[in-house]
């Protein structure tokens, strides 16, 4: 068991999570994941991120054993307390950190047929938004998310967390152009949700594979690049809000989308 706070295993989990994390999970292909809801998906067969190394402390073997799942196939490390407090992010440890294995994905291989549904972030920021949005559209059935080059990394942390597992449940395409992406869709539903937007959310239903793009938190849509196949859809709101949380809008649209087409 380690016990050392100098051991190269702490730096080499706090290079995927300091001040140069995102680098450094872009260079080694690699992030980290606490916790036993993210243990109980990444350990499924065939599972995808998988996991690279499993550190484990006394109590967290615990409750992995109480869980009952099978972590014999994974390269596991025990260590001490202290230890898996100086490597974790989280004010209440639970004794499981992973490193895992980015995934390697690209636009070419999506697969859009039929009904399928997907989310485009566009530069969004916050990571508890795309963490949020991540679990509410693998609640509801979408197919996959994609994001734009200058959006939060997905692999970070606090998106890994706030995604509550559900990153092993839903494909994410990082870093895609939207111009490419819209070139290449095979259908006309393609909507940007807007809150000035000319169509209501309530008459879409979209008859092929849709394209749903949410914007940056505070400035919106506003540099989205403009093309005609794009159409801007706003929710309609019978109250006096004057604006809706992003993650909240999202599993709006997604709710509306997946119950339209079912």
């Amino acid at each position: 068991m380690i016990e050392s706070l100098h051991s190269p295993h702490i730096a080499r989990v706090k290079a995927l999570s300091g001040s140069r994390g995102k680098k450094e999970r872009r260079e080694t292909g690699s992030f980290i994941a606490e916790g036993l809801q993210f243990l109980r998906e990444a350990a499924t067969p065939g599972s995808v991120p998988t996991i690279e190394t499993l550190y484990l402390t006394t109590s967290g073997r615990l409750k992995i054993a109480a869980e009952g799942i099978d972590i014999s196939q994974i390269e596991c490390v025990d260590v001490g307390d202290n230890v898996m407090g100086a490597m974790g992010e989280t004010v209440t440890p639970q004794g499981i950190l992973g490193i895992c294995k980015t995934p390697s994905s690209s636009i070419e291989d999506m697969d859009v047929t039929g009904f399928s549904k997907f989310a485009y972030l566009y530069e969004i920021q916050d990571p508890g938004n795309a963490g949020t949005i991540l679990r509410s559209a693998d609640a509801t059935g979408f197919t996959g998310i994609l994001t734009s080059p200058n959006s939060v990394d997905v692999y970070s942390p606090k998106v890994v967390r706030a995604s509550a597992g559900s990153l092993w449940h839903i494909p994410v395409y990082e870093r895609v152009d939207l111009d490419e992406l819209v070139d290449r869709w095979p259908s006309d539903c393609i909507y940007a949700l807007s809150a000035d937007g000319a169509t209501s959310l309530l008459e879409v239903n979209p008859d092929g594979p849709s394209l749903w793009i949410f914007g940056n938190e505070a400035r919106g849509l506003d540099s989205l690049p403009q093309n005609p196949k794009i159409t801007s859809v706003r929710i309609p709101m019978a109250g006096n809000a004057e604006s809706l949380n992003l993650a909240a809008a999202a599993a709006m649209v997604f709710f509306h989308v997946t119950s339209a087409s079912s």
